[in-house]
């Protein structure tokens, strides 16, 4: 699931305007259909056949990422199996089902760990956003009680709650931050393969450049989920769970007051537990959301459907803009997290779509980075061979 929230809970007065989205278009021809339908009487969406680059990587992969190949592939998520109205009604957003094109790249097989980001923080003595009080300047008329280091933490109630109110589960706890991931007496030792959580969007940013890499696309980041499949409900197929096996860390149990962990894991889970994807890629599904570098608009996906052809190498929205939350600009998250249900919203189904305010890290958000043909070149291998574990 994934829930609105500003980093220090103030409010907003600043409403920005939304700037018209651009993008360059190739020629479109038709393509093999794949039948993507959930079951249970929903309508059926049609997504092309995915047309992989041939072209060879420009040379070894640095250590921990492989190649995705890239190509031509059909963007946007089918209808969900149900609509329910707090939680997946909102899927919209990631339809109509449209063709994209991407150069190809490299890719994190996991989300950016504990480990490595200290080695960044090490390196670089960085502070994150979490970790900085907030200026009395930047929040005019804020009581100062409310301007103090914190994040934001998924605290559940101890009985059920009705759902149409994220603020039940969740609460910004002051002291909490990538090193305290669940409040000042938590830690992370011991915790070296967890992804680390708790990192604001230039958080993200810094660590990427740190690494001579860059934070995916959006389309990047859905051609690399998919794995080579098309059409798929889930990156490694049709069904949830392929002869009664768990696939990913997502809610069980009762949302949001109870998670038995009958996957293994009640709440946050190290990296690669699970079944990698056809690229090799882990946790492309749920464990945590991941950011991506496209500004949030619901309205996106229409628009590069209307233009017509095949999108080449989009970028998102100019600007963004998410009309239930019109002042707050937000960036697009990907791959559900540990808190994804079918019971509220199930946005471990590639495709679907997650947002977040720029400012904001929870301890459900995380990040992977990615590595251009140009930026492999420019920064040479072994610029990177210390970022990334063996």
């Amino acid at each position: 699931m994934r829930m609105v929230f500003t980093r220090f809970v103030l409010p907003v007065i600043v409403l920005m305007m939304a700037a018209a989205a651009s993008w360059n278009l190739l020629p479109h021809h038709p393509r093999v259909t794949a039948d993507a339908s959930l079951g249970g009487g929903t309508p059926r969406v049609l997504f092309e056949a995915t047309l992989q680059n041939a072209s060879a990587p420009p040379g070894p992969a640095p250590p921990g990422m492989v190649w995705i190949p890239g190509g031509e592939f059909s963007m946007g998520a089918a209808d969900p199996p149900r609509t329910d109205p707090v939680g997946m009604q909102a899927t919209a957003d990631s339809r109509p089902v449209h063709r994209v094109y991407v150069d190809g790249f490299y890719m994190d097989q996991t989300v950016v760990t504990n480990r490595e980001f200290a080695k960044f923080v090490k390196s670089t003595r960085y502070v994150t956003l979490a970790e900085r009080t907030p200026r009395a300047e930047d929040f005019p008329g804020a009581p100062p009680e409310n301007l103090v280091a914190g994040s934001v933490v998924f605290s559940p109630p101890d009985h059920p709650v009705p759902l149409n109110n994220h603020f039940q589960w969740w609460s910004y706890v002051r002291g909490t931050n990538w090193r305290h991931p669940l409040g000042t007496e938590s830690g992370i030792q011991g915790h070296d393969r967890d992804p680390v959580v708790h990192i604001a969007y230039e958080d993200a940013l810094e660590y990427a450049r740190w690494a001579h890499k860059h934070l995916p696309t959006e389309a990047e980041w859905e051609f690399a989920a998919r794995g080579g499949l098309v059409g798929k409900p889930f990156v490694w197929g049709d069904e949830f769970r392929p002869g009664g096996k768990w696939m990913a860390n997502t809610h069980e149990g009762h949302f949001p007051d109870r998670d038995t962990g009958d996957d293994g894991y009640a709440g946050i889970a190290p990296v690669s537990q699970y079944p990698p994807n056809g690229y090799g890629l882990f946790d492309m599904a749920g464990n945590v959301w991941q950011w991506t570098s496209d500004w949030y608009r619901p309205d996106y996906y229409a628009q590069l459907a209307a233009a017509g052809g095949v999108s080449r190498n989009p970028q998102g929205p100019v600007i963004g803009l998410d009309p239930s939350e019109p002042g707050q600009q937000k960036k697009v998250h990907r791959g559900g997290s540990f808190l994804c249900t079918d019971q509220y919203c199930s946005r471990y189904m590639v495709g679907t779509r997650g947002k977040g305010e720029v400012s904001t890290g929870t301890n459900h958000l995380g990040f992977r980075c990615v590595m251009t043909r140009e930026q492999y070149i420019a920064a040479g291998k072994s610029q990177t061979k210390s970022h990334r574990e063996p």
